[in-house]
């Protein structure tokens, strides 16, 4: 399991995209890349990072489902995630 800072820091990040982002579409539209300097760090969606749902890890992501390969194949043995199935052949 991730530190709960480190997802509520993700949740800050979105909250600061999503706040700045009709401003960034009117800058970028307009060529002003000075104003978009001007702008906080964490206002560029490249800064987010996809993190698991179920468990908050940053890495081995399966952005289908939005969860960790950990996670995904716990779910998916269990029958908890619908239409997947244990290949065998």
């Amino acid at each position: 399991m991730a530190k709960t800072c480190w997802i509520e820091r993700e949740k800050r990040k979105a909250a600061t995209v999503a706040k700045y982002a009709d401003l960034r579409a009117k800058m970028k539209k307009e060529g002003d890349y000075i104003g978009l300097s001007l702008l906080p760090r964490n206002a560029c969606p490249a800064r987010l990072s996809k993190r698991c749902q179920h468990t908050g890890r940053k890495r081995a992501y399966i952005g289908r489902f939005k969860l960790s390969r950990i996670s995904f194949r716990e779910l998916a043995l269990n029958g908890l995630i619908p239409g997947v199935t244990k290949s065998s052949w």
